[in-house]
């Protein structure tokens, strides 16, 4: 019989309680921060999503992906098209952009139900490779220019003393608070612990009576749903949808935040998030002053090396060595 064990966790209502406790905390805080780091902020918040939706479907199913990007570009046009076409407030495009992103993953999963592993990968790493290239010959979705997507200024009377970075920062943190808690409540649940079998043994759950095939398109869906919030989150923070934004690279730097941060936690996509945010722009500013002509490639070497000392020393990310030490003691 298969046993999946799982760790003490708060209940959801302590989770609620703290993701409000950190909400209050992000919005007094973000009083006191100047500007540039606020929009770093909503930067990193739109990564740790993206993060998560990997966590989601790698970490817990054990489903290999390379096309992350290619569904948080199906969520961003989506939400623009609503706005653009339909003139539907911004608020209403951020649940279009799930329901989209998770409509295309549901189906990719049900395409992709009988892959695994690296033929799996290649089947999500064409998706990323296909979407960009098909939304720049799509008249409608504005070609190589893309569409525009701003999210404007706060409502009311704080338009005037709530700066656009400030509004833009309160509206990715928001979404970042309710995805990871939605994301720990999902992976506390059966549905999670369903996933966590199928990855350990997808034999031995099927004998437990769970249909494994089900269960990896339900992952892909749920996964693709958090990437469509991460690719409206994202593109808020640049105001414009394009298919230059929704490279290959992208679906690459949210692998490699998801393995720094640890793919098998969620709470290893903070650090993740940070990694691929902030360090690079710390590095850049660093040898923009000391003159150095690898300004512009010091800050993806150093990701990549974080990349690789990472899976060498500990293969399931920091979060993971944290936790086992934890066990210990």
């Amino acid at each position: 019989m298969l046993v999946v064990r799982s760790s003490h966790k708060p209940s959801a209502t302590k989770r609620t309680i703290l993701a409000l406790i950190v909400g209050i905390i992000l919005f007094v805080g973000s009083n006191f921060i100047d500007e540039y780091r606020i929009f770093q902020g909503a930067q990193v918040a739109a990564y740790l999503v993206g993060i998560v939706s990997i966590v989601l479907l790698t970490g817990y199913s054990g489903q290999i992906t390379l096309g992350q990007g290619a569904f948080m570009a199906v969520g961003s046009y989506s939400a623009a098209l609503a706005v653009q076409e339909f003139g539907l407030p911004i608020w209403i495009t951020f649940f279009i952009a799930v329901l989209a992103a998770a409509l295309f993953g549901a189906i990719i999963g049900i395409s992709a139900g009988r892959l695994s592993g690296p033929y799996l990968a290649g089947a999500t790493l064409a998706f990323a490779v296909g979407i960009p290239a098909l939304a720049n010959a799509i008249p409608i979705l504005g070609g190589e220019q893309g569409l525009s997507f701003d999210i404007g200024y706060a409502p009311g009377k704080y338009a005037d003393t709530v700066s656009p970075y400030k509004w833009l920062f309160w509206i990715c943190a928001l979404c970042a608070i309710i995805a990871v808690v939605i994301a720990v409540n999902i992976t506390s649940s059966g549905l999670g612990r369903q996933w966590r079998a199928v990855r350990a043994h997808e034999t031995a759950a099927a004998l437990c009576g769970i249909n494994p095939a089900r269960s990896k398109v339900m992952a892909f869906t749920v996964s693709s749903g958090f990437a469509g919030l991460a690719g409206v989150s994202f593109s808020a923070t640049v105001g414009l949808v394009s298919p230059s934004g929704f490279t290959l690279a992208l679906s690459f730097l949210l692998l490699t935040g998801a393995i720094l941060g640890g793919i098998s936690h969620i709470s290893g996509a903070l650090g993740g998030a940070i990694i691929v945010v902030i360090i690079p722009t710390v590095f850049e500013s660093w040898t923009e002053e000391a003159s150095l002509g690898v300004a512009t490639y010091l800050p993806g070497i150093i990701v990549s090396a974080l990349l690789l000392l990472s899976i060498a020393l500990a293969p399931e990310g920091p979060s993971e060595a944290l936790h086992k030490l934890r066990r210990k003691h």
